[in-house]
């Protein structure tokens, strides 16, 4: 198992096993490859992480759960939710905000759940109603500054549906400029112009 974490666009693979998504960069020239836990480890992989010339990480240890532990020390932990939410013509829903093709997400309210987070954004911020959440898809992880803070935010993506012809309504004081109904072909021809944790969520929708 491993866990996805990106710096910008790089991936950093937390994992338990080398399989073979992972392998490969293990023997990249640009990727750092670390297999020994402790506090100067975890340290090094994420100052290496943002230096320009590496382009990916692999940290390797044998218990996923304990080397996410150490991990998440290091970092200020946000929680968000979002969907991606199909019509009933089998077409998702894609948004334009700052500059990206993205997906409706947000960051969790205090003593708010999960699921109840991920529809409340995709409402918000599409002016959709009556969405309905169908089950969880996948988890994507990124890392941001936040002025001082070095933030971790952790996603859970849901798959929803609406019924009807509604209208859609993008919520601008979110940086939401354009809201658009996609066939799953043509989502791909906006992956250019997204973030790889989003063109994840695509993919997993699509297996």
């Amino acid at each position: 198992m491993y866990i996805k974490i990106y710096f910008d666009n790089k991936p950093l693979y937390l994992c338990d096993t080398i399989d073979g998504e992972i392998e490969p960069y293990v023997h990249h020239d640009d990727a750092i490859f670390i297999d020994e836990l402790d506090s100067h480890t975890v340290k090094s992989m994420i100052h290496e992480m943002q230096l320009e010339k590496v382009h990916a990480g692999v940290f390797y240890h044998p218990d996923l759960k304990e080397l996410q532990k150490a991990f998440y020390k290091k970092f200020t932990i946000i929680q968000a939710a979002g969907g991606i939410v199909e019509n009933e013509k089998k077409e998702i829903l894609l948004i334009f905000r700052r500059g990206k093709w993205d997906l409706p997400k947000g960051k969790l309210d205090k003593g708010e759940s999960l699921e109840a987070c991920a529809v409340r954004e995709v409402e918000e911020e599409t002016g959709l109603s009556e969405v309905k959440l169908i089950a969880p898809l996948i988890i994507t992880y990124h890392t941001y500054h936040e002025g001082t803070k070095f933030v971790l935010k952790e996603s859970h993506w849901y798959t929803m549906k609406v019924k009807g012809k509604q209208q859609l309504v993008p919520q601008t004081d979110e940086g939401i400029h354009e809201i658009k109904w996609v066939s799953l072909k043509e989502a791909q021809s906006y992956f250019p112009e997204s973030f790889p944790s989003i063109i994840d969520v695509i993919t997993e929708y699509t297996k």
